[in-house]
């Protein structure tokens, strides 16, 4: 451990995310953080382990119209539709601004088909800048790509194995809550070369306006995030920990760095704070010194030493 100017030990909060080095284990989830720019008032954007970016397509895509996102309890349901400019405006436009900043970038990318998704990665590779991919294989509020790819083992292989014959880069693809059997689909992803797996994506859900007797998204479904879905996330991290060796990148409902711990004592290498986000943008800066806090309190030297603790 290394020590800080008043001789205080502090804990070693590095961790290895399938080849991906991270200097803490807090990342910000796609599709809450914008590209980075949107939180740098409240948040010095090195300093999170990894700032996963929107959701990237091949071409630019509106999104789904509105209504679209809507407040539950204990959540939130979201249909935006993967509203973004293109993966070529993303590595012009965007990526510059994050590596001027020195900011571990994680691109999550999603396409209609399986040669899109090849495609997208070609134009990551010939770029610098990004440290990984993520693959949304599992968003469950757009009509074509997303949720289809990530509930099928033999789809989520081919998906995963196209991606990684184009990239030298550490693939996580980030798997879908909304299916039977999550195991099976970790060890797709496992099988198609995933270097580690990103858990969970929003589970499907959808609201109903009494007065006006209609469903309040536009879309109808959306994907419900936040605290209501925690227990769902730990339950199937918890099942897949010791059924693949890949790392995780776990999250879903993360709000403290109690629920931080949580997460990485059922297996997860590193955590995504998404929804919070919303709540409070500092939530990310909160969680990197809590944890330190908890470590120095309980005498722990590494992060590390918690992963899987509480697997009996």
């Amino acid at each position: 451990m290394k020590k800080d100017p008043s001789n205080i030990e502090i804990p070693d909060l590095s961790v290895n995310l399938g080849g991906l080095q991270l200097d803490n284990p807090v990342c910000v989830a796609s599709g809450t953080f914008g590209y980075g720019r949107e939180y740098e008032d409240f948040v010095d954007l090195p300093a999170i382990g990894g700032v996963i970016v929107k959701g990237t397509t091949l071409t630019p895509r509106p999104g789904n119209p509105t209504p679209r996102i809507i407040e539950t309890p204990a959540g939130m349901l979201n249909a935006i539709g993967l509203e973004n400019p293109g993966i070529d405006a993303f590595l012009t436009e965007h990526l510059p601004y994050l590596c001027e900043r020195n900011v571990t970038v994680i691109a999550n990318i999603a396409g209609n088909t399986v040669e899109e998704y090849a495609e997208i990665t070609r134009r990551i590779e010939k770029s610098t800048g990004v440290a990984a991919i993520e693959l949304n294989i599992s968003c469950p509020n757009v009509k074509q790509g997303g949720m289809q790819f990530g509930t099928d083992p033999d789809t989520v292989y081919k998906v995963v194995a196209a991606v990684k014959k184009e990239t030298a880069l550490p693939v996580l693809p980030k798997l879908s809550p909304n299916v039977t059997d999550i195991v099976a689909i970790a060890r797709a992803a496992e099988a198609g070369g995933a270097d580690a797996l990103s858990m969970i994506n929003t589970l499907m859900g959808m609201a109903v306006d009494i007065e006006n007797r209609r469903p309040f998204l536009a879309n109808i479904f959306g994907g419900l995030s936040g605290p209501a879905i925690k227990p769902v996330a730990l339950r199937m991290i918890y099942q897949v920990y010791n059924q693949v060796k890949l790392p995780i990148l776990g999250g879903g409902g993360i709000i403290n760095y109690q629920d931080a711990l949580e997460f990485i004592m059922v297996g997860a290498t590193a955590v995504s704070v998404g929804t919070a986000n919303f709540i409070n943008p500092c939530v990310s800066k909160q969680l990197v010194e809590d944890l330190t806090l908890y470590l120095q309190e309980n005498s722990i030297r590494s992060v590390k030493e918690l992963i899987g603790v509480a697997h009996i």
